[in-house]
């Protein structure tokens, strides 16, 4: 185990975690014991590693230095945390993993639940497949290992490369039209409004498609029947029109699925290994698992695992606007983009005004800019991001089956927030 030695400032985020996972052989893992150690400050900081002892190559300790935001961002009642966790253990909040919260990029809270899944999985069906929600090898972790289904939250990463995607390649923008980049593909010419969906439709989930996505429990949801065939990006394409690309909200898993593709398409490059090169290798991140579509391709709407450690790396990411140890993985206006409410309510039917980005959801917003942008996933796999101060909340769960008294996507916006606005 790595221990930090804090000499100098303050700031300081988080453990040094050693895992020893089973090797694992998928062809997408990386075999490494994961380790973080992430640097934020407000003044010199300087650290000493000591006792650095792993069973396997070593991988880079990361010094991140944080935005500066202000020099009085008031902090989170140590109370407030105490309370959730205490809550937890209760079961108010159902079947949670993992709950940490991050501040100026200092740990404050890490808390990990041990569940046993076994047990819970055999009143379901436990056939053996990847995309059986129930089976304890697959969900919520991966066949025992620290790495965690994050289900659409899958989404958002997908997001970035293809932002990164764009950076390298400038004559893509996300008003490029998508149809003709599929060239591969038979496609409906009748159809004429599908020659009009650009690559904006599809990452703010206006694709204009006819689809059904609301009830994973309903037999005909098409995010079920995509997953069940053998070919995601033709049943994507296949789907009709209902409504003008651009025009109306409908979540869509299947635009995640062709937002993967044109990475692959502009880049050359498979989702994965563009991600090794341009995202995961940059931040340090060296085991995942990311699930293949029959067709060969990346499950790019739900289909990555990472450790809790390395999924809040993102939210580091983009509190420091794309920066990591002062190098630019994305850039800032790609960050600042995706973050925002492009989409300022995708439900004008409720009172709540939740926001849309590109694959980022914005659950609190004012003006057109974020106070709370969030990757969001099935199950309660939530990455939640306030950047006035500098706050990051991150939660793992499984509650697929039954209703929850409490509802974790809400702690931080309902109980977090409110603690730290009334020390401003």
């Amino acid at each position: 185990m790595t221990k930090v030695l804090l000499i100098l400032g303050y700031g300081l985020f988080l453990q040094t975690q050693d895992l020893s996972h089973t090797q694992l052989k998928q062809k997408n893992m990386k075999k490494n014991n994961l380790k973080i150690s992430i640097l934020s400050s407000l003044i010199l900081l300087m650290f000493v590693i000591i006792g650095c002892n792993t069973k396997s190559k070593k991988s880079e300790v990361s010094e991140e230095k944080l935005s500066i935001i202000a020099d009085s961002i008031p902090t989170i009642n140590q109370n407030i945390l105490d309370s959730i966790h205490s809550e937890i253990n209760e079961g108010a909040y159902g079947l949670i993993d993992r709950f940490m919260v991050i501040q100026q990029g200092k740990l404050l809270a890490d808390y990990k639940y041990n569940q046993d899944y076994k047990s819970i999985a055999q009143k379901y069906d436990t056939t053996n497949y990847q995309y059986n929600y129930d089976h304890p090898d697959w969900h919520p972790y991966y066949k025992q290992t620290e790495l965690h289904t994050l289900q659409s939250v899958t989404k958002s990463i997908t997001s970035i490369l293809l932002g990164i995607a764009f950076d390298e390649n400038p004559e893509y923008t996300v008003n490029t039209k998508i149809i003709p980049l599929f060239k591969d593909y038979i496609i409906d010419t009748e159809d004429t409004r599908k020659n009009d969906i650009i690559v904006e439709d599809l990452l703010t989930m206006r694709s204009g498609l006819k689809w059904n996505e609301d009830d994973y429990n309903e037999a005909e949801n098409d995010c079920i029947l995509m997953e069940a065939s053998d070919e995601w990006i033709k049943y994507v394409l296949d789907k009709p029109t209902d409504t003008i690309p651009g025009t109306s909200f409908e979540y869509n898993s299947g635009a995640s699925v062709l937002l993967g593709k044109l990475v692959r398409i502009i880049t050359g490059k498979r989702v994965d290994k563009y991600a090794e090169e341009k995202l995961f290798g940059p931040l340090g991140i060296t085991e995942y698992y990311w699930k293949e579509t029959p067709g060969g391709e990346i499950d790019t709407e739900g289909g990555l695992y990472l450790a809790a450690e390395d999924l809040a790396k993102f939210g580091l990411l983009f509190l420091n606007k794309g920066k990591w140890e002062n190098i630019q993985i994305v850039s800032e206006g790609w960050v600042t983009a995706s973050t925002r409410p492009v989409v300022s309510d995708v439900n004008p039917n409720n009172n709540r005004k939740i926001g849309y980005g590109y694959q980022w959801w914005v659950p609190k917003h004012s003006n057109g800019e974020n106070e709370i942008f969030a990757g969001n996933g099935y199950g309660g796999q939530y990455l939640m991001v306030a950047p006035k101060y500098d706050l990051i909340v991150l939660f793992n769960g499984w509650n697929i089956h039954e209703e929850t008294e409490k509802s974790t996507w809400s702690v931080l916006q309902e109980r977090i927030m409110p603690s730290v606005a009334n020390k401003s």
